[in-house]
């Protein structure tokens, strides 16, 4: 398991704006992060706060208008597209509030897509596992519930035994007992393989769960605070 005080991610003055016709949208204003191996972090703060913003450019799938983000010794913001599609495949593993699953592959055959292209995966069997789906392998997604679906996504996520984790509204689609097992699998898998997982959400309430929490308002870090106890996923309400 991962050093928890090893840096994965330092991010400065990360910047980014779109511009939309003659309008221009300021996502992000000069936001520094940092989240060490085997960190649980939440990203907390309202639709528009640049949560979303910050989670893809962590991932790699966007770039900053102005700021760095070194993963480990590599500059993200100094490096090709070809190296970017190599981090993400090789280093990061992405859950969405929609589950993004292939209506006609099972559990295990949707996992096994990322496993048959990394470069040293867990077996989709032993993903499932992890997060309590080994006894639906061989079902189809319509033959699922939302938050097993879910479930489905996360093991797909790290089966591929990513480095990082980024969630984004994983529990967004999900009632709140569905959620609840949904976030007890992301602690989990954080616990069991020491993947530094980020977590973005509106909902206040799942902070409890995390090593630390960082609030963001209007593309700013406004707060930042450490859990000194972490509450389980059972013990949540919303």
């Amino acid at each position: 398991m991962a050093t928890p005080s090893a840096p994965v991610f330092v991010a400065r003055d990360l910047t980014k704006v779109y511009t939309m016709g003659d309008v221009q949208v300021h996502a992000l204003r000069g936001v520094d992060f940092d989240l060490s191996a085997g960190e649980f972090v939440v990203l907390l703060g309202p639709s528009g706060s640049g949560k979303s913003t910050l989670l893809n450019i962590l991932g790699g799938l966007d770039v900053p208008t102005a700021g760095s983000v070194v993963y480990r010794d590599h500059d993200l913001t100094a490096t090709g597209e070809a190296a970017l599609t190599e981090y993400r495949r090789d280093h990061v593993g992405f859950v969405f509030q929609f589950y993004n699953l292939i209506p006609s592959l099972t559990a295990r055959e949707n996992v096994a897509l990322v496993t048959e292209i990394a470069s040293h995966p867990m077996t989709p069997e032993d993903a499932l596992g992890l997060v309590e789906l080994g006894d639906r392998l061989d079902h189809f997604p319509a033959q699922l519930s939302g938050g097993e679906q879910q479930r489905v996504a996360i093991a797909r996520a790290i089966a591929k035994r990513p480095e990082v984790l980024l969630c984004d509204e994983p529990t967004g689609a999900l009632d709140i007992t569905t959620g609840v097992v949904v976030l007890e699998a992301l602690t989990h898998v954080n616990r069991t393989l020491g993947t530094a997982t980020v977590v973005i959400t509106h909902n206040a309430a799942i902070a409890g769960l995390a090593d630390r929490v960082v609030r963001l308002a209007d593309g700013r870090v406004v707060a930042e605070e450490r859990n000194a106890v972490k509450v389980d996923a059972r013990s949540l309400s919303w």
